[in-house]
This record gives C-alpha cells, structure tokens and sequence, in this order.
C-alpha cells in the first residue's frame, strides 16, 4: 500500500508546535476515509496491523500527537488544542462520510470530535476509552482539584531518568499480558516529551465527555478488554455511556488495555464487521 506522509509544519525555533499544528497525519490507501487515533504516549504506528487488515478500499488518517514519538511538543492546554486541531483539519479537508477509531485517549478525541461534526462523522468505533477517566479512578473528586501544578506532577517531572524508567516499566505492566510488548509501551513513555507526559494526563484526567455524548446519534461501537474482571468492566462501560444512544458494548476475554496485542484477531474482526454494516452509510 503505498503511503503518503503528511508532516504538519513544526515550529522548531521555539521548540513547539502551534495550536492548529498539534499532530502528524499519515495517511495510506484509497476510498472511505477512515481516522485512526492512538491513546496517550502512544503512536500512530500501533494501527498498523488493524489498518493492514481493512477489508475493502480505505484511505486511512493515522495521527500521532505533539511531544509523543519525538514530535516537539505544544503549550497548555495539550488536550484541547489536539481536539481543536484534529477538527480544524477535517473541516478543511473537508473529509465526509467519515469513521473514527479512537484508542483510550484517542476515543476520547473521537466523541468530542463526532459531537462536533455530526454532518462529517458516520462511524464511530471506540477502543478502550472511557469518557470520564476521573470517575473510576478518582470517584467524587472535582475537575477543577486538579492543577497541573501539584506535588505529584512535580514528582514526576523531576524523576531522574531510572525513575522514570522503572515507573513507565511497572505502569506497562499493566497494559498487555504480551510480555514482548511491554518494553515498547515502556519506551514510547520514556521517550515522551516529560511535561507533555505529566500535564497532558492531567488534562485527560480534568475530562467529562459524558454529557457530550447525548449529540452522538450515529450507531456506535465500544470494544473493551477483560482485565481486572470482565463482569466489573462492562458494568463500568454500561454507566459511562447511558447517554449513548445507539451503541453496541463488546469485551474481549483474556486481555488488557492494549487490544490490539492482546487480542488483535478478535479486534479486527469486529472493526471489519462494523465497517461492512455500515458501508452504505
């Protein structure tokens, strides 16, 4: 397949990025468009496979972020100006009949991006992505507690580099039962620009989209992986999307955050039966 990439004009005087220019764009293939966007830290390389395995003509939009893979990274707010980027880029592209895939993070762009563009958006398939991460994480503590200056992110900023390393280790642990795939999720951590890292969580964790998802009308689905316990998992999902119109909520057994390691068959598959529903759309 041949690729085209799309670098987005860097601004490397001053070392960052500006707003509009939050992201690199990789796009291959020809026919629907298709935008594959990855989860924190992560690059736009980990759809590889899945876009491989399309089934029929796509020309897909892969994006990896500012401060990840050793693109320069951008100011505060990260989150916001990645969302307002990626909508300013479909618009001016003027990309229709459009299907989203969005990772963790990057299920997070894809609701607020299809609440934004319904005329534009007409699939959404989110990967293990919760819209309100705080929720589950920290039950009860307002958005507005968190800042990014705070004694934890100035921990994590000042980190010597085995610290880091070892804390990047242990949280990839938890992202795959691949054994041979934790060294990468631990390096595309260590190699993330240190205040895109810390401040950037921060943003993700000030997020609520719940509300945003009473725009969505479009048949949604949500793919979610088992671990720690499947029946506690699909409970979670069940509660952060009630407002959710239409939407399908699968789980994969035996597999953690990272699908696309643990169980990439099961996730084609239903990427692929997805897609095939909806071609006429």
């Amino acid at each position: 397949m041949r690729t085209l990439v799309i670098v987005v004009a860097f601004i490397i005087s001053a070392g960052t990025v500006s707003a509009q220019n939050s992201f690199k764009i990789e796009r291959q293939g020809r026919g629907k468009p298709i935008l594959f966007l990855p989860g924190f830290t992560t690059p736009g390389s980990v759809w590889n496979q899945t876009i491989q395995n399309l089934p029929g003509p796509y020309e897909s939009y892969t994006i990896t972020y500012a401060g990840f893979d050793g693109l320069p990274p951008i100011e505060t707010p990260w989150y916001d100006q990645i969302r307002d980027g990626l909508i300013e880029y479909i618009q001016k592209e003027n990309l229709q009949n459009l299907v989203v895939v969005g990772h963790s993070m990057g299920g997070n762009l894809a609701v607020d991006i299809a609440a934004a563009l319904p005329k534009n958006i007409t699939g959404l398939i989110l990967v293990e992505s919760i819209p309100c991460m705080r929720e589950l994480m920290m039950p009860g503590v307002p958005a507005e507690s968190l800042q990014y200056d705070s004694p934890y992110n100035s921990q994590v900023l000042n980190m010597n580099a085995d610290a880091f390393g070892q804390l990047a280790t242990g949280l990839s642990q938890n992202m795959t039962f691949d054994s041979s795939k934790v060294k990468l999720l631990a390096t595309w951590t260590i190699q993330a620009d240190r205040k895109t890292y810390v401040y950037g969580y921060t943003d993700l964790l000030k997020l609520d989209l719940r509300d945003k998802l009473k725009k969505i009308k479009i048949k949604t689905l949500i793919l979610g992986a088992s671990f720690p316990e499947k029946a506690v998992v699909l409970s979670n999902y069940e509660k952060q999307y009630t407002n959710l119109a239409a939407k399908e909520i699968l789980i994969a057994d035996n597999c953690k955050h990272f699908i696309m390691f643990d169980q990439p068959v099961w996730l084609e598959t239903n990427i692929q039966r997805y897609l095939q529903a909806n071609a006429n759309n």
